[in-house]
């Protein structure tokens, strides 16, 4: 992160005792600048308007800032505002002399960005221009409402003018898009995360495009935007295609308009991907340094072949241990499948069973309301969600309260109390493989294909809806095919 220019920082601290703000909140102020001015250089905001704050406070809230942290942050980037609009008096805030610019440390040229400008206004003494990270840019006045004069542009008017006309529909809001993307994800019945991840890309889509209006968007600029993450972000072949199937989705679904050929870019292709895959040894050494309830999950994991949304969403009615299966339901792509339960962990699962009981027990006489349901399941079976038999195999410890009505309910354990323990678990047992959740789930299927398995018997176990998708464990476990040509009359 780039330090303030010295300049700046003795006039923003001016201007922080003119408003009266205390003295020992300077230093949280010039950090949320700071902030901000490296988050505008980063992602292409223009940094002295008001419309790059409400990204900015996106931003802080995903990196779990509080609310009085992001206040905090809104009062000093608004009052660096107000500071920038000001023209520049001499001898004001230990000012620079005249004709001194006032910047910031300048990045690389390549990584400068140009923003749109406001057209030039004859004044007639010169103004010292107001230095970003991104290099002098100036502050566009909104038609309609007063403002002190911008700095002086060192541009003649006819490029200002193209500039202008080129950037027009710019600072639009897609809060409508948003809606129907959310809308669109919905009724098809993706997951969650799939609706996460293409908002993602659509909300990065966006700051590229720097709020351009959706009307006006082409097959051009997902072409400019994916060379960018393959040039300038050097991205994986993974995540150019995924970003390319969120704006293709996003075009089609909810702007209704085609692609149609994108000359110049070219589907990233993927590398083959050869999964990690524990020994049973090692299988056993990170159970030994797992305690309840993650070794029992990661015991599902491995002896099932799970995934690690699958086996937290696991409820009691899943379980039939008398016949020794676990049924899978809404696994990915909504397949439901069933599996053999290990027999190893047959009396464990039962001593767990009555230690949910004892809880559920505690639950209603706390009057919660219940676990949380999918979909509209509660309105089918009011009193399903109080029911034993819908309770989850994995619960949290501790109970939620929902937002809406502020009742008492149970979530299931979270995923990342999961992968933390694991990563502990396979850190003090020294396993020199970089090793997942998932990785018990690869070598649930590398140890049966090791074991002479039929393929085929894999592939349904593991839900996959294609044979090829589990080929690729065939290259994770020792071949014992013979390799040298001979004639079967010779056998």
């Amino acid at each position: 992160m780039q330090p303030l220019a010295d300049d700046l920082q003795t006039r923003f601290e001016g201007y922080l005792r003119d408003k009266g703000v205390p003295l020992r909140l300077h230093g949280e102020y010039k950090k949320w600048l700071r902030y901000y001015l490296d988050f505008c250089q980063k992602y292409r905001y223009p940094p002295g308007r008001n419309g790059s704050l409400p990204p900015f406070l996106r931003k802080l809230q995903e990196k779990k800032q509080t609310d009085e942290q992001r206040k905090q942050a809104v009062r000093a980037i608004t009052l660096y505002y107000e500071l920038v609009k000001q023209p520049l008096p001499p001898n004001k805030y230990s000012a620079p002399s005249p004709g001194t610019s006032l910047k910031y440390i300048q990045p690389p040229k390549a990584q400068t960005h140009s923003f749109r400008e406001a057209p030039q206004r004859p004044t007639p003494a010169p103004t010292a221009k107001v230095g970003l990270s991104h290099g002098p840019v100036s502050i566009p006045r909104k038609p309609g409402f007063s403002s002190s004069p911008p700095p002086i542009i060192s541009q003649q008017p006819e490029v200002l003018r193209k500039k202008i006309e080129s950037n027009r529909g710019i600072g639009i809001s897609w809060k409508a898009e948003y809606s129907r993307l959310a809308n669109e994800i919905k009724v098809r019945h993706y997951s969650p995360k799939t609706l996460k991840t293409y908002q993602g890309w659509v909300r990065k889509f966006q700051v590229f495009l720097q709020n351009k209006s959706p009307e006006n968007l082409s097959s051009q600029e997902v072409k400019e935007f994916l060379t960018f993450l393959a040039v300038r972000r050097k991205v994986s072949a993974t995540t150019q295609n995924q970003a390319f199937n969120s704006l293709l989705f996003f075009y089609r679904h909810v702007l209704n308009k085609e692609f149609g050929k994108i000359d110049g870019v070219v589907r990233a292709k993927r590398k083959p991907y050869l999964p990690v895959v524990l020994s049973r040894k090692e299988i056993d050494q990170v159970l030994k340094y797992l305690e309840p309830p993650f070794d029992l999950v990661v015991k599902l994991l491995y002896g099932c072949g799970l995934r690690l949304f699958e086996c937290l969403r696991l409820r009691v009615h899943c379980l039939n241990i008398d016949a020794g299966i676990l049924t899978v339901h809404d696994g990915k792509g909504q397949k439901d499948r069933t599996v053999p339960l290990p027999e190893r962990i047959i009396s464990e699962l039962e001593r767990h069973l009555e230690s949910l009981k004892d809880l559920h027990q505690q639950d209603l006489e706390r009057k919660y309301a219940g676990v949380f349901l999918v979909n509209a399941l509660e309105q089918k079976y009011k009193n399903a969600a109080r029911e034993f038999i819908w309770q989850w195999v994995f619960p949290a410890k501790l109970l939620t309260v929902e937002n809406k009505t502020g009742e008492l309910r149970r979530y299931h354990l979270h995923e990342t109390l999961v992968q933390k323990a694991i990563k502990q678990a396979v850190g003090r047992a020294r396993i020199t493989k970089r090793a997942t959740a998932h990785t018990f789930r690869h070598s649930f299927a590398s140890h049966l294909l090791q074991a002479n398995y039929d393929i085929r018997t894999i592939q349904e176990l593991l839900g996959h809806s294609d044979v090829r998708t589990t080929m690729v464990y065939t290259h994770t476990v020792k071949s014992v095919t013979v390799k040298e040509a001979k004639s079967p009359l010779d056998f």
